[in-house]
């Protein structure tokens, strides 16, 4: 993931742009199950403030890299692509519920194997800890008696969780509904660093200016899929399909350049 950073600094902002002449208005949900084929739509359940994968464009659209692929993959199945937006930490109740098909959204496989049906990986992630440019913390030993955020319900909640070595020297550990509001807290002095997906965290502070940076040492790996309902494999064969189809002709490639200035998928490596 390291070698992405440069590329992001050359590209973020045409990523962006190219992005947003891409993309479609907010679409809304009528509230019935879409389930894929049945209705004519694929409907994407996503967090909003989740740059670069999903978020709201300053015209008010819904922009990212895994809308992009998403809306790709809607088209090579015949269906309205539906971009819902949904608060992460009840996706769980989106999907049982039939109000969303999937949840594409830098969705971190690894510790929810049997919870939800899955595509296989299509790019890898790191949780880190991103703090001030100006904090005394530079390792993860730094973190002891520090405030520490994170989202809740997230991979870097998991992770955290799991690592309690790590977790048990923090002076708390505060959970946000989202990872702008944490990066918020930070700049005010709220707290002392967050724990989140490195994808987001580069991204967010090259095209925002932030001045924070990224700890050298990782919390966790991961790899990110398109998440189903248990047991809907039919749905995510064809999308399966037609993500190794557009691993072969080149559009993973091309879509992942406009964001990230270089291919970060790992479908057929």
């Amino acid at each position: 993931m390291k070698k992405i950073i440069s590329a992001f600094m050359c590209v973020a902002m045409l990523g962006s742009l190219a992005a947003c002449g891409s993309t479609a208005k907010p679409d809304g949900n009528s509230g019935e199950s879409s389930q894929g084929q049945s209705s004519g739509t694929f409907t994407v359940g996503f967090d909003a403030e989740f740059p670069p994968m999903g978020f709201i464009a300053e015209d008010g659209s819904y922009v990212g890299f895994d809308l992009d692929l998403a809306r790709e993959t809607a088209d090579r199945l015949g269906l309205e692509f539906v971009a819902q937006p949904i608060n992460w930490d009840a996706k769980d109740q989106e999907l049982a519920s039939g109000n969303i098909d999937c949840i594409w959204n830098g969705f971190t496989i690894s510790g929810r194997e049997d919870s939800y049906t899955w595509t296989e990986a299509y790019m890898e992630n790191d949780q880190v800890v991103v703090v001030r440019s100006d904090s005394d913390i530079a390792t993860l030993a730094d973190l002891a008696g520090a405030t520490v955020a994170v989202q809740k319900d997230s991979s870097g909640l998991a992770a955290l969780e799991e690592n309690e070595a790590l977790t048990s020297t923090f002076g708390s550990l505060i959970q946000e509904d989202s990872y702008l509001n944490a990066m918020m807290e930070l700049e005010s002095g709220a707290v002392d660093a967050i724990v989140m997906d490195e994808i987001v965290a580069r991204y967010e502070i090259t095209t925002s200016g932030k001045d924070f940076v990224v700890l050298d040492e990782i919390v966790a790996s991961e790899t990110y899929g398109v998440g189903f309902q248990l047991g809907n494999t039919e749905l995510r064969d064809q999308v399966q399909g037609v993500l190794e189809d557009m691993a072969s002709d080149g559009t993973l490639e091309r879509i992942s350049n406009e964001w990230f200035g270089e291919d970060v998928t790992i479908i057929g490596r």
